[in-house]
């Protein structure tokens, strides 16, 4: 088992009181299966990723990630664990301006010491980006971009995949496309994908799908 998320509790503090946005979630995902959380907005399918990808801590509750309990590590060994094992793709594409696509896409796995120049450029070839290693990210359309996107995180193998809308800023045929390549992808390099959609025709071509009501699984 790749990820095991057991009773997993999150809350914040307002001005009326605390918000449970996570009340007590549980999931599992295995190597190479791909899984699709859905939802309404302020569900919490946001948050149960951002806590799965250690990028916040939880209240309450265990997240086993390749057999290590993330809920019991620092800040550091979180972002350590994060840039070895976990690769995130959000709606908003978060290049890096000043560098060129090809930098782009070897940006992730130099930071995690994996860098692999023959697979960053297979990574570009079968993204459709030979012809668009010199741009810069403002060069490029949308769709090649968060296929850029695409590529970085998977530049350095990771063995988890997590993706937060990560076509919701892109056209439907755009997005099929996209969705397409990164699921022949993850399917190749034998990583697990939980992918956050509004999309039902996104969803149904995930193996499974989890859904999410008020902090809950429905």
């Amino acid at each position: 088992m790749l990820l095991t998320v057991t009773d997993l509790h999150k809350g914040y503090a307002s001005a009326d009181g605390q918000i449970t946005v996570l009340d007590g979630v549980s999931l599992s995902l295995n190597a190479g299966e791909t899984l699709a959380l859905t939802g309404e907005s302020g569900s919490g399918k946001s948050t149960l990723l951002h806590l799965i990808g250690g990028l916040d801590s939880a209240d309450r509750g265990q997240i086993l990630l390749d057999g290590v309990d993330l809920t019991a590590l620092n800040d550091a060994d979180r972002a350590a664990l994060r840039r070895g094992t976990v690769g995130v793709v959000f709606q908003q594409f978060n290049l890096i301006p000043s560098l060129k696509v090809a930098d782009n896409i070897s940006f992730q796995a130099r930071l995690a010491d994996r860098h692999d120049a023959a697979w960053c450029a297979q990574l570009a070839n079968r993204m459709g980006l030979d012809a668009q290693l010199d741009k810069y990210p403002e060069q490029l359309s949308g769709g090649q971009q968060q296929r850029v996107a695409l590529a970085r995180t998977l530049a350095p193998r990771p063995k988890l995949v997590l993706a937060d809308e990560p076509t919701g800023n892109l056209d439907e045929e755009t997005a099929a496309t996209v969705l397409a390549l990164m699921l022949d992808l993850v399917r190749d390099t034998g990583a697990g994908l939980l992918m956050v959609t509004h999309s039902q025709a996104l969803a149904g071509q995930m193996q499974r799908q989890i859904h999410l009501r008020k902090g809950r699984i429905a």
